[in-house]
């Protein structure tokens, strides 16, 4: 299930930017006192009262000027409002009402979404008058906020958590695979999806639901119950191929959400890009299974050395994803497709393996009996005891004697000898260290 989105719009230099870094609870946001500092989106995810959702930080909006930057922040916002649920119309309370503020009002009517004028700078209570002036822009909802103090921030998320849409669950069972298709525009993502579901053995079903634009097929293959969530659905408006790009990022999360298994798919042709890196670190960031598909390997000029280079090449930009395994294809031949449900019911069991207390146990003993823990000022890490507490993807607690004592490369240690041990294709490991009680 997809989480509500909320884009912070507005003119420049109202604080749309302090607001989103007091969402996010860290400064991802440039903030500077400059006019237009913000160029593109930012997104992060934030949390109300246990309510999860995308925040999504935009350029300010300024009209009547012909400028490439200018266009393409405005641009960028347009993109941003097309994806809301709930839009936050970030005002200098201060100031009062500007005509950049009458021009943001009129592009947000014709949004038809919910929209909270938010009032910023009002850092003292016996200014908070001055927000019902913002009543005469048309909307319905005015909060008076001081993005520098924090004070109304709460009354903002209340209302804006009220405003989400009525959450759809969805209707597949625990069975099933949910796979999705992310990376950048133009990989062949679609094209994937359609040679996939032209292989034999695949039966489609007449249902298909869709969650914005990205499309669920639910089929079965040898048995097995699998939906394909294609994420590519973006519609190009105008001259914002940039804007596009950018726009990608927030499909991928939102579809990364609702999966077992990530196919990061990336363009053998043009190779690998910093977009890449970034939706991958998504995937592996919520703990998904993951295989990266080398699409359009039919248009690469190969000698006997190519895929090879390209795969050393992915374990360098991804070593993060070590554990990822890599699939070259084409789906325009068809080259190599038949590869890739297989391998995804194989990393999907391993997302989803469980070991047994004692196996865990013996495994942790010999690793550590075989490589002692370092000692650190005279004392040392020591592993007491192990269980894995969850699956999608496995999470194993350790319970050490002092948490601080652990070092990261001791750990990522630990991690190799359960590959080892239980293999763990295509799935991140969670390791959690807990004091044990005397």
């Amino acid at each position: 299930m997809s989480l509500p989105v909320v884009a912070i719009v507005g003119r420049p230099n109202v604080g749309k930017s302090t607001i989103f870094n007091r969402l996010a609870g860290e400064r991802i946001a440039i903030v500077q006192d400059e006019p237009g500092i913000t160029r593109d989106r930012i997104y992060t995810q934030s949390d109300w009262n246990g309510e999860r959702f995308h925040v999504i930080d935009t350029g300010g909006l300024e009209f009547g000027e012909q400028d490439e930057i200018l266009d393409h922040i405005r641009n960028q916002a347009e993109l941003a409002l097309e994806e809301s649920d709930v839009i936050l119309f970030v005002v200098d309370g201060r100031e009062g009402i500007t005509s950049g503020d009458e021009e943001v009002a009129r592009l947000l009517h014709k949004t038809n979404k919910p929209v909270i004028i938010v009032a910023n700078k009002i850092d003292h209570h016996k200014h908070a008058d001055l927000a019902y002036e913002f009543y005469q822009l048309g909307f319905e909802h005015v909060v008076a906020v001081s993005s520098l103090h924090g004070t109304g921030t709460g009354d903002m998320l209340d209302l804006t958590v009220s405003l989400f849409p009525e959450k759809i669950e969805e209707t597949y069972d625990e069975e099933t695979i949910k796979v999705s298709l992310i990376g950048r525009p133009n990989v062949g993502k679609s094209s994937l999806v359609n040679a996939i579901l032209g292989e034999e053995r695949v039966i489609v079903s007449p249902v298909a639901g869709t969650t914005r634009d990205a499309i669920d097929t639910p089929f079965t293959h040898d048995g097995e119950s699998i939906v394909l969530i294609d994420t590519a659905g973006l519609r190009k408006r105008g001259k914002v191929y940039e804007s596009i790009e950018k726009f990608s990022v927030l499909r991928a999360m939102q579809a990364i959400e609702r999966s077992d298994v990530c196919l990061i798919v990336l363009d053998g042709e043009r190779g690998i890009a910093e977009q890449d890196k970034k939706i991958a670190g998504y995937a592996h960031e919520a703990g998904r299974a993951a295989i990266f598909v080398v699409n359009k390997w039919d248009a690469v000029e190969k000698d006997e050395k190519t895929m090879d280079r390209f795969r050393k090449e992915i374990r360098f930009q991804f070593q993060f994803m070590s554990y990822a395994p890599i699939l070259f294809t084409s789906a325009k031949t068809k080259q190599r497709v038949g590869k890739v449900l297989p391998k995804v019911k194989e990393v999907a069991e391993q997302h989803a393996m469980r070991i047994s207390t004692s196996v865990i146990n013996q495994v942790m003993q010999d690793a550590i009996t075989m490589t002692p823990p370092p000692s650190d000022k005279g004392r040392r890490f020591k592993v007491q005891y192990a269980t894995q507490v969850a699956v999608k993807p496995p999470t194993m607690v350790l319970f050490v004697n002092d948490p601080e004592l652990a070092h990261f490369s001791y750990l990522r240690y630990l991690e190799n000898q359960l590959r080892e041990a239980f293999a763990f294709e295509g799935t991140p490991l969670k390791i959690l260290l807990r004091k044990k009680n005397k």
